[in-house]
């Protein structure tokens, strides 16, 4: 069954109905565009889980010089300076924006902000809303304030399957609902889809987040970058709920240890302890976990009977799994979190492909480099947000007679068949074995038509992107080759160089096992 949507032909259409999509079309107001979730507005959305906050330098003892060096020191030499320093410069504002738009911060005593610490930084500059449930706060705020613009048209319940594009330039967007397939034409794409921790066992996202942006964006032959870094949360609640229950890293700024059943704080002697940086203190994590050892958050002694009152979203997380943290130490285990990788895009959020940007998580900018600095993502979206809005506005609608209108959208995809290829080869520690052993297997899911296509699409893709990347660097360790490059670069990849490195991975099954 079909649909009449001509009245929005020509409109700039918005996928995804997290913070940066959310943000991109309030920012885009008055221009009429169109907001393309799958979900309801608030729903199936990493930025409604996140605890952790927003970095903005505006502290008395702070400043962007400060908050730049901090990033580039997380990004282990991969970040691009130039990018950094133009988000760090303009995070204080993002904030105040947020606070425009209905965003309610959590105020200290004296009426200010409320200014938390994190692992890497080096002084308080995090933001956050009703304790640690700020994505939620964020969500609550923006997404009414979208209900409210009239200039911006939500359709809910389809989901986008594929970029239309003729002679190199987007043309439009095929998506299914339950209702049936719906065609939107246009030529300008704003993708704001998220991450991949739908791709792994264990993760802190919601299921669905496959990299659904990565595989709209290769499908229609744009470049993406940085594809091989994927960020694991050192402190996910170890139990058997799916996605994972995340204790925010500002339990560990609030002087949080980790300790094992012994008791002993066994990441006493890592560099910044507990507030290492991420990929670090996850490799530590796993490591002790690998050796036979249970891993515990201990916040007794730092917060005890005052927990549940700094933290009530965690708290509740532990009382469902019968932990009272005031008196029990916490389990925790890494989990996939968030990705650097993404869609190669310029300072105004372009792909490679005319007509489509990319905002928020699915986009690879630079700021993060091999390992992001914690609470710099929700700050980045809110800031390319912006600026990717300015440069769609800027840009024409190519208004097209015709579209090439698809038989039917693809199927919908499902990344569980992917989940265990991806868990053991792209997990904290890599080997080429695994990977070249997971390119191969991934290949003709792949190139098929199933619904496992899309997401072995994506993985594909960072699995080859690991592959290549010969060393350890930031979130990327390789065992096999343990030591930093003295060149540090940054990748990029399409899907057509994917398939083609995976079948001649394929075609050599002797070098595999050499």
């Amino acid at each position: 069954m079909s649909f009449d949507f001509r009245a929005l032909s020509g409109r700039p259409v918005i996928i995804g109905g997290g913070l940066a999509g959310l943000v991109t079309a309030l920012e885009m107001a008055p221009e009429p565009v169109v907001l393309l979730s799958a979900a309801p507005l608030g729903y199936e959305a990493s930025s409604a889980l996140a605890q952790g906050g927003l970095a903005a330098s505006i502290g008395s003892d702070d400043s962007p010089a400060l908050h730049l060096a901090d990033t580039l020191a997380a990004g282990d030499g991969l970040c691009d300076e130039v990018v950094v320093r133009r988000v760090v410069e303009a995070a204080p504002a993002a904030i105040a924006k947020l606070e425009h738009f209905g965003v309610a911060f959590d105020r200290a005593t004296g009426r200010g902000l409320h200014l938390g610490l994190e692992a890497a930084h080096s002084r308080r500059r995090i933001v956050h809303a009703a304790g640690a449930a700020t994505g939620s706060e964020l969500m609550r705020a923006l997404v009414a304030a979208v209900r409210r613009t009239v200039s911006i048209t939500v359709v809910e319940g389809f989901e986008a399957r594929q970029l239309l594009v003729e002679d190199g330039t987007i043309a439009g967007v095929n998506a299914a609902g339950a209702l049936g397939d719906l065609v939107l034409a246009t030529s300008r794409v704003v993708l704001a889809t998220g991450g991949v921790g739908g791709l792994f066992r264990d993760t802190t996202n919601p299921l669905g987040c496959f990299g659904q942006g990565l595989a709209l964006a290769a499908r229609a032959g744009a470049e993406l970058a940085d594809l091989e870094f994927v960020q694991f949360h050192p402190t996910a609640l170890d139990g058997p709920q799916r996605p994972m229950r995340l204790i925010s890293e500002a339990v560990r700024g609030e002087g949080a240890i980790l300790i094992d059943e012994t008791g002993r704080r066994f990441l006493a002697d890592l560099p910044g302890a507990e507030l290492g940086t991420r990929d670090t203190v996850a490799r530590g994590v796993h490591r002790h976990l690998a050796r036979g050892h249970r891993v515990f958050l201990d916040t007794r002694a730092c917060l005890g009977a005052s927990f549940a009152g700094r933290f009530p979203t965690i708290a509740s997380y532990c009382s469902e799994a019968g932990i009272d943290p005031a008196v029990d130490p916490i389990p925790v285990r890494p989990a996939a979190h968030y990705h650097m990788g993404g869609v190669a895009v310029n300072a105004e959020g372009r792909s490679s492909v005319a007509g489509l940007w990319a905002c928020g998580e699915v986009a690879s900018t630079g700021l993060h480099g091999a390992n992001r600095l914690a609470s710099n993502s929700l700050t980045e979206a809110v800031v390319m947000a912006g600026w990717v809005a300015e440069s769609v506005a800027a840009s024409s609608s190519m208004e097209r007679k015709t579209i090439a209108i698809p038989a039917a959208a693809p199927a919908r995809a499902d990344p569980a068949l992917v989940r265990s290829i991806v868990s053991p080869a792209l997990g904290v520690l890599r080997d080429g074995e695994s990977l070249r052993d997971a390119a191969s297997t991934l290949l003709p899911l792949a190139r098929g038509s199933t619904s496992a296509a899309e997401p072995a699409a994506v993985a594909l893709m960072m699995v080859v992107a690991a592959l290549r990347r010969e060393e350890s660097r930031g979130a990327h360790c390789r065992a096999d080759f343990p030591l930093r490059s003295a060149v540090a670069r940054r990748s990029k990849i399409t899907l057509v160089e994917a398939l083609e490195t995976a079948a001649a991975i394929d075609a050599t099954p002797l070098a595999r096992s050499a």
